[in-house]
């Protein structure tokens, strides 16, 4: 890539400022938050993952049209309907100049499988994974899986000398954790870490030994990344040449970044859905103790809430326009995405009052709004116009709106879900439609419910969770995917926002 002076919006990709395309120069860009670890295996969050990206090497890894391509493997056969053999590339070193070879591909199987990692979802299909020889090896599949090559970017590999000299084997989830492998990283990928200075920065430098360094076409001599959390000073820091690319643009400075002549904002659609999320699973809400209630559990209030959320008008006045409301928990573009399905709830707020009436709370009850403040475009923002809409139909509503490394913690099963009502959001790794009901929807099993943090669950869903895991036939598989989506709308899970 050319370096560029560059800024992301939302829906987006890149503003810019040409420079020489010849010079040698240091890319240094910004976003709302610093990275969660460097533990590959430990969390799964955009910005983490694309930091760890440029780190870890992976078998297959995606081209930026985002279709398949070699990495570690350099070939790949199906040897039957369960038994996936890879031919590794050989000549291949990390970064601390070990050798690459086979064992640390089964290492790296059996760490991002515990149930600690979050990136386990990837390999839940994967029965074993074994050494042929020290270059090649053998998936074995506890069924046919027709995405495991879609799931084998989310899997890293990690060096197993390396972690084992620094007992680094147990992955520790949580953001901010300080474990070796938490602040230390050693892989096969085009960068290497020179420095993280936790809040401040993260250095990095091209690494000599890449094996793919001849396919590179960068003039990047080393990258800096800087969360800077003020939209205000983001945008300062770019204007005045301090950094050279960002994400996300504050909204409202689109237009005015537009006309600056030597500014480019690209606009376009991206994965990720927002979306609420209840605490299914309580016998009493932590935000009523002694009450001996968790009114979510109750259909009736969950859809109260659905009726009350104006959609709408979080697009057009939060968003300003750069949103597109939705009935779903996966955008267009994902597999198995059922347009007709694609429906918001209605805005109706005496629809919401006769159903909060209805369970029993015709008063409302309290309830405690988690909410990241530099994690998703406008995160705290869309979470501040919901709360005066739901306290039109009596919620007593208190926003807890904190940086995205303790919203994560909190909400997840670092701190056992501690949350009753919280904002996520969700891009789906696989780009398939399995992968919001294996992480979001279901309860039952290792690699399945990592980002379910309200616990939701319908047996329903868990039995069609997993026949779709193992169905190749498309239109079939499509069918049961639109079955367990259809169940959980009905049961209002959770509440889709928007794509943004």
């Amino acid at each position: 890539m050319h370096i560029k002076r560059s800024l992301l919006a939302v829906l987006t990709t890149a503003l810019v400022v040409a420079a020489p395309v010849g010079a040698a120069k240091t890319f240094r860009y910004a976003t709302t938050g610093d990275i969660l670890g460097l533990d590959p295996h430990a969390n799964n969050e955009g910005p983490t993952n694309t930091m760890k990206s440029n780190i870890y090497g992976r078998l297959v890894h995606r081209k930026p049209d985002l279709s398949l391509e070699p990495d570690l493997a350099t070939s790949w056969e199906r040897v039957d309907d369960t038994t996936w053999r890879f031919a590794l590339r050989e000549g291949v070193t990390f970064h601390n100049g070990n050798a690459f070879n086979a064992d640390d591909v089964v290492y790296s199987f059996k760490r991002q499988t515990q149930e600690s990692s979050e990136m386990s979802f990837a390999l839940a299909s994967v029965e074993d994974l074994r050494k042929i020889d020290d270059f090649t090896v053998e998936i074995v599949t506890k069924g046919p899986d027709p995405i495991l090559l879609l799931n084998m970017p989310n899997f890293y590999i990690v060096d197993q000398e390396f972690m084992e000299d620094n007992g680094a084997f147990e992955v520790v989830r949580g953001a901010g954790k300080t474990n070796f492998a938490n602040l230390n990283a050693n892989g096969t990928g085009p960068f290497r870490i020179v420095e993280w200075l936790q809040d401040n920065r993260v250095v990095l430098e091209p690494f000599d030994g890449y094996w793919g360094k001849d396919q590179l076409e960068t003039n990047v001599t080393q990258a800096v990344f800087t969360p800077i959390p003020n939209n205000a000073t983001r945008v300062a820091a770019l204007l005045s040449g301090e950094i050279d690319l960002m994400y996300p643009v504050p909204l409202q400075d689109i237009p005015r970044l537009e006309n600056d002549a030597n500014v480019e904002v690209l606009q376009g659609p991206e994965l990720r859905t927002i979306f609420l999320g209840f605490d299914h699973w309580r016998d009493e809400l932590l935000d009523m103790p002694g009450s001996g209630k968790n009114p979510f559990k109750d259909v009736r209030v969950r859809r109260a809430f659905a009726h009350a959320i104006d959609t709408k008008a979080i697009q057009r006045v939060v968003m300003r326009g750069a949103s597109t409301p939705t009935g779903l928990m996966i955008a267009p573009g994902i597999n198995g995405f059922q347009k007709d399905m694609n429906v918001p709830y209605a805005h109706d707020p005496e629809a919401a009052k006769t159903l909060l009436a209805e369970a029993g709370y015709p008063e409302g009850f309290p309830v405690t709004l988690d909410c990241p403040n530099d994690r998703y475009v406008n995160d705290e923002a869309i979470c501040t116009a919901a709360v005066p809409m739901l306290e039109r139909i009596g919620i007593k509503v208190t926003l807890n709106a904190q940086t995205k490394s303790l919203h994560f913690n909190k909400i997840g099963q670092a701190e056992g879900n501690n949350t009753s009502f919280y904002m996520l959001g969700w891009t789906p790794g696989s780009y398939d439609a399995y992968n919001p009901l294996q992480n979001l929807m279901t309860m039952d099993g290792k690699g399945q419910g990592t980002w379910n943090c309200g616990r939701y669950s319908n047996p329903r869903v868990e039995a069609l969770t997993d026949e779709i895991a193992v169905t190749v036939d498309e239109a079939k598989r499509n069918e049961l995917i639109r079955e367990a989506f259809k169940i959980h709308q009905d049961d209002v899970g959770h509440i889709p926002l928007h794509q943004q």
